[in-house]
């Protein structure tokens, strides 16, 4: 499970905090807590969502604490993952620069659905919201995306 689902989750991660080093320490410490609860599981084929769902908690913690330590309402710069080499040139950089400009719920929703590869249901269970509260941060922020990268089109 930690071969197959580590990297992508590191990258999910990264692209939520901006800390690459960060979202590997989130992962583990996800694949730390799946390993000790393991018994409680009752069924061994949802291991993979309850990992997402524990880093994606542990990855909204650090941002709490990140955010309380600073006083203000500004999230760490940006460290690439290791693949967002895969999304290529200015555009990408710019897709993910305007990614970070969205509110955090509006980018949650955006990066589980596109980068992660969710489903609307999955990821209002992830995040513990309504099924329409996902689909209205989606139509918002891809909105929001679009003003922002026109330039691109």
């Amino acid at each position: 499970m930690y071969r197959e689902h580590y990297a992508g989750l590191v990258r999910t991660v990264s692209l939520l905090i901006g800390d690459v080093a960060e979202a590997e320490d989130i992962v583990q410490e996800a694949h730390v807590r799946l390993y000790r609860s393991w018994g409680r599981i009752r069924e061994p084929a949802a291991a993979h969502g309850y990992l997402r769902a524990t880093a994606l908690n542990l990855a909204r913690s650090r941002l709490r604490k990140v955010i309380r330590g600073r006083g203000r309402h500004e999230e760490p710069a940006h460290v690439p993952a290791p693949d967002d080499a895969a999304i290529a040139g200015e555009a990408g950089a710019s897709v993910i620069s305007a990614l970070r400009g969205l509110a955090r719920r509006q980018r949650e929703c955006l990066v589980l659905r596109y980068y992660a590869g969710m489903s609307d249901s999955q990821i209002a269970a992830d995040l513990g919201v309504s099924l329409g509260s996902v689909k209205r941060h989606i139509h918002r922020g891809l909105e929001k995306l679009e003003g922002r990268l026109e330039r691109y089109r």
